[in-house]
């Protein structure tokens, strides 16, 4: 029921992806333009803007504290969390950090398909929307393969490929490029089956050398591929419930369009984000599907609370997507609210150019750790790190702090330069 409720929330339009209303200013066959270039109709500049801000604010919020994610993984990889965490085993600080960082993936791919809408609403084709998504998608998996793999393993040719979250947007983009000529309701209900459905696939599993090991391995099973005795592949991120995200976040578009009242969007964000919530903590209390790791009572009430939110990420489980999604657009309503503040408008730097600081950003941590190994050698064993925790909140502040001038400055290049066609995709 909760999903048939989510696909009729979503179905805001059953004729089109793009606003009906608009629907008489372009040739038959074709959908509308986007109001923000093309209505009769006059509209207030602050709406269109207010409704960006937010999104860019978002995408700005999850991407630091990504990075917040990375400097623990370059800092306190002597510590490392596994995957699911080790409740037992993990401090709470260091274990609601890594909490904290599952925000950003689900966060990322479902605003990655609102913006998808966006662009087609803008370019008003379908089939442009289509080639950009593919062209975009192929960018970033070539991307992944040979510039952000190369940051974490500084190896070329390199042994291993990691095929993480650039990988995965780029095929989700890919798929999407197919699955936005579905009727909208259509889609909302693929996306809604692939993210609620994907966990009953989990014990479907193929072995090395069986014709479907690659496919499956690339689609629902994390895993190795090898290519030869040089190369090897790893799934990090299977792919199949990122298609349901992606597809969810097109299904949203129309929330966001200029013809939408502020407060109709508000209330419909909320719904769906209180909804994924609700739906997480009554299915999580269960201890049944859509999480294989089942949650127990601990020793004290602190340790109850993080084996309960102990959700699997690789792939993400029915509960992980509950979660994040649910908590991801009910910060989207608070960031709109507070569209004017300070603090919105330095996210909104590091939002709208992503795909810059998030390459930067990798190979400033792979520097800072080179010169840290040349400077004081490893101190943790194998591994240069810090002490604890604190520290590596302090890294992240510092280094959010210093990168916010070069992606300020890259993001204002990228408006003022539309005639240079490489800068949109990142």
């Amino acid at each position: 029921m909760r999903c048939l409720g989510l696909v009729m929330l979503l179905h805001y339009n059953p004729q089109s992806f793009w606003p009906s209303r608009f629907a008489r200013s372009v040739p038959a066959g074709y959908p509308p333009l986007h109001p923000y270039m093309a209505s009769p109709i006059p509209l207030s500049p602050a709406a269109g803007h207010t409704r960006l801000r937010s999104i860019d604010a978002l995408r700005g919020l999850v991407i630091v504290i990504m990075l917040l994610d990375h400097v623990r993984e370059t800092f306190f990889l002597h510590h490392q969390v596994g995957d699911p965490m080790d409740v037992s085993a993990t401090s709470p600080d260091l274990f609601f950090s890594r909490l904290l960082a599952h925000l950003c993936a689900p966060v990322f791919v479902f605003l990655t398909g609102l913006s998808a809408w966006l662009y087609g609403a803008k370019s008003g084709s379908r089939a442009a929307t289509a080639a950009f998504l593919a062209k975009r998608g192929a960018f970033l998996i070539a991307l992944e393969i040979l510039v952000v793999n190369f940051a974490w393993t500084f190896q070329f040719p390199p042994s291993v490929v990691y095929l993480q979250v650039i990988w995965v947007i780029g095929l989700s983009m890919l798929a999407l490029a197919a699955l936005l000529w579905l009727p909208r309701a259509a889609l909302a209900a693929v996306g809604v089956a692939l993210v609620a459905g994907h966990n009953m696939l989990d014990g479907l599993h193929f072995a090395a050398g069986e014709a479907m090991h690659v496919p499956w391995a690339v689609l629902h099973d994390r895993g190795w591929i090898v290519l030869s005795d040089t190369l090897r592949l790893r799934t990090s991120y299977p792919l199949l419930p990122w298609i349901g995200v992606i597809a969810l976040g097109f299904a949203a578009g129309p929330w966001f369009q200029a013809g939408m009242p502020a407060a109709g969007r508000q209330r419909r964000l909320w719904t769906a984000g209180l909804a994924a919530v609700t739906g997480f903590v009554a299915l999580r209390a269960l201890n049944g599907y859509g999480q294989a790791q089942q949650w127990a009572v601990q020793d004290d009430a602190l340790h109850t609370v993080m084996s309960f939110v102990n959700i699997t990420k690789y792939p993400p489980s029915l509960m992980f997507l509950l979660l994040t999604l649910g908590v991801g657009l009910c910060l989207l309503v608070l960031i709109e609210r507070a569209q004017s503040a300070g603090w919105v408008r330095v996210l909104c730097v590091f939002g709208a150019a992503p795909m810059f600081f998030y390459l930067l950003h990798l190979y400033v941590l792979k520097a800072l750790y080179l010169a840290g190994e040349g400077i004081w050698g490893l101190n943790q064993g194998k591994y240069l790190g810090v002490d604890n925790v604190s520290s590596v909140w302090l890294i992240a502040l510092l280094l959010a702090v210093a990168l916010y001038w070069p992606v300020r400055w890259f993001g204002r290049l990228k408006a003022q330069r539309r005639d240079i066609a490489w800068l949109k995709y990142l």
